[in-house]
């Protein structure tokens, strides 16, 4: 039985941007995207059976149908019912390193790993465009992590434009172990609370869509100018998050006062991440926190932004 093991990086969003809604509900978005090498790592075998079978070492990731990865595979199944009865299901291993539900995609991500698994044990040989286009029916942000990187996001976040790379810089993360952020939440609690700031009619949508296009995030992402790039780091959501969850608030506030190029919370939270020009500072700034916040339930990791996304670790025969 052969077995694709792969890495799958973790997201974190630079900037996000909520314009207006989309008349298909969801809200329209300007995000930029970024893959950072905190990731999970997802091995997918052939069982030999017609099932498909997760297994987790985490213990608050499901591993029935609701899981993100199985729906995955239930889509791949669905797409190629030949390819499904000739090569059978498969048993998905996921070893998460990614934390759970915090803001930095670790669902979408094993997901994606499991598209591109599925895509060389069943031989389909299906481009990375098609791979994602599948992507986009589990979730806005499994187009992104397929290809990873650095990238401009649009739409409901699905409409991907590649950006210049930025590996030179590295991340703090920082996420309260037993804190969760529902997402749902956040964007419904923005709607309420900010619809009144909404774009609606088609022409403003594509304006500002353009707009972000040639704003300033991008020009200075473009220059790989790191300390702009801090500087203008914006997320819309914590207008909301950081109001209702004050330990959120005041780790962000902690981020700030260290030597770092800017601080933000990623997503819908409830992580908070720093921007550093090194690894040293980097570690630097993590073992600050860590003092500043003597919180067993705070983990903290180091991360260094990458160009990549679901890459293949060793194809195992």
């Amino acid at each position: 039985m052969q077995t694709y093991t792969l890495i799958a990086p973790a997201k974190i969003n630079l900037y996000l941007e909520i314009i207006g809604t989309r008349p298909d509900g969801y809200h329209e978005l300007a995000m930029v995207l970024q893959s950072v090498d905190l990731a999970d790592q997802i091995a997918v075998r052939a069982n030999g059976t017609d099932e498909i079978r997760i297994h987790c070492d985490h213990p608050q990731v499901p591993l029935d149908k609701s899981n993100l990865a199985y729906r995955a595979a239930q889509l791949m199944a669905e797409q190629f019912p030949d390819s499904f009865e000739n090569f059978g299901g498969a048993d998905i291993t996921i070893h998460k390193h990614i934390p759970v539900a915090a803001g930095l995609a670790g669902g979408s991500t094993d997901a994606a790993a499991v598209l591109v698994g599925l895509d060389l044990m069943w031989e389909l040989g299906l481009t990375s465009t098609e791979l994602q286009e599948l992507g986009g029916r589990l979730g806005s942000d499994v187009p992104f992590c397929i290809a990873g990187g650095t990238a401009l996001a649009t739409g409901r976040g699905d409409a991907l434009s590649p950006l210049p790379d930025l590996t030179h810089l590295y991340v703090v993360l920082a996420k309260y172990r037993s804190l969760e952020v529902s997402t749902a939440w956040a964007y419904q609690t923005f709607r309420q609370q900010f619809s009144n700031t909404y774009v609606s009619d088609v022409n403003t949508l594509e304006n500002r869509r353009q707009r972000v296009h040639s704003g300033p995030m991008v020009n200075a992402i473009a220059h790989r100018d790191g300390a702009k790039i801090g500087q203008l780091l914006h997320n819309d959501l914590e207008r909301v998050v950081l109001p209702a969850y004050p330990q959120v608030s005041r780790l962000r506030q902690t981020f700030e006062q260290q030597p770092v190029l800017g601080a933000m919370m990623s997503g819908s939270g409830p992580t908070v991440f720093a921007v550093a020009e090194s690894q040293a500072q980097a570690q630097q700034v993590k073992e600050a926190v860590k003092a500043a916040v003597p919180d067993p339930d705070l983990e903290l990791w180091v991360a260094k932004l990458i160009s990549t996304g679901i890459q293949l670790a060793s194809p195992i025969k």
